[in-house]
């Protein structure tokens, strides 16, 4: 039995759920992965792991053994790094997930100086708005934005975004420029003859993960007010809904970094613009039990460097 392999397969196991899930992360035949399993608890003379026809669970002695295996497995890889002085030239895959708008606006743009630092770095980039299992989809580190939910991450902050409401010309010419976030809904003005001054079409954006739409959001002061609105159109990714946005369907809120040049060609206008929507927080995540080994902390430190100045915060 390899030793080494097995306790590898059985942490993998593990962190994902399932044994189908280990042999894919670790690109190993599945019924290899059973079998060095069974010859790791022959050879520990304990169970590790119940299996059903649904779910696999850990044994009071497979958590412990667990707890173990992952310590000496970092400290193995770190040992390793030294040995081969990956500090100096960090080596390897890494897989990264980040939203679409933060890919294609930022971070691939910049991937080019990342390489030529770092050639023997192979970046696996899973490019989507979703939420992610980094755990059990064997994701090393993920770039999200807002509030981080699951507080056994380690999270390290890299930005504040501002948003700007904006709607394209087209638009205001046909329904009028807002001077206040209530005149975004539709209102009764004399309840006597019903009469009613319409509000606006609202571009919408919704939880890839609740389905539930988000508010606009206005503050000013001591004023803070959240708007629903007519809602036209909505959408789950944000680069969809900034094309929303120049299509002339509506109005909304955007990150201001996306819109600027869209703003500086005219193709879109802001309004009430001494209305804010509090900044929205940036964020390189990762697994607490995940070894920061050299090549995902070259890459956390690279990201940090890219996102610094579109960090709005200064500003």
């Amino acid at each position: 039995m390899d030793q080494l392999l097995a306790l590898r397969v059985f942490v993998r196991i593990v962190e994902s759920g399932g044994f189908a899930k280990s042999a894919d992360a670790l690109n190993i035949p599945r019924p290899t992965v059973t079998k060095l399993v069974q010859d790791l608890e022959q050879h520990l003379g304990a169970k590790l792991l119940q299996r059903t026809t649904r779910q696999v669970s850990v044994t009071p002695e497979g958590a412990a053994y667990y707890e173990r295996a992952t310590r000496l497995l970092a400290e193995l890889d770190e040992m390793d790094e030294r040995a081969a002085k990956a500090r100096t030239q960090p080596r390897g895959r890494l897989r990264v997930d980040i939203g679409s708008s933060l890919a294609n606006l930022i971070l691939l743009p910049a991937l080019p100086g990342f390489r030529a630092r770092y050639p023997d770095i192979h970046l696996d980039l899973g490019v989507s708005d979703r939420p992610l299992d980094l755990i059990g989809e064997g994701v090393d580190c993920v770039i999200r934005g807002g509030v981080l939910a699951d507080t056994s991450l380690v999270a390290r902050r890299i930005a504040h975004l501002d948003y700007v409401t904006c709607a394209s010309p087209l638009y205001f010419g046909a329904r009028g420029v807002p001077q206040h976030p209530s005149d975004l809904v539709a209102r009764e003005v004399d309840p006597k003859d019903k009469t009613r001054v319409p509000g606006h079409a609202i571009v919408g954006y919704f939880s890839s993960l609740t389905g539930k739409a988000f508010a606009l959001e206005f503050h000013k002061g001591d004023e803070h007010l959240t708007v629903q609105g007519q809602t036209v159109v909505a959408v789950n990714e944000s680069t969809a809904h900034l094309t929303a946005l120049l299509t002339g369907m509506g109005l909304g809120q955007t990150f201001r970094f996306m819109a600027a040049p869209h703003l500086a060609t005219g193709q879109l206008k802001t309004v009430l613009d001494d209305w804010t929507r509090p900044q929205h927080p940036l964020h390189v995540v990762y697994p607490s039990n995940r070894h920061l080994n050299a090549k995902l902390r070259v890459f956390v430190d690279w990201v940090a460097e890219v996102f610094a100045p579109y960090d709005d915060r200064a500003a």
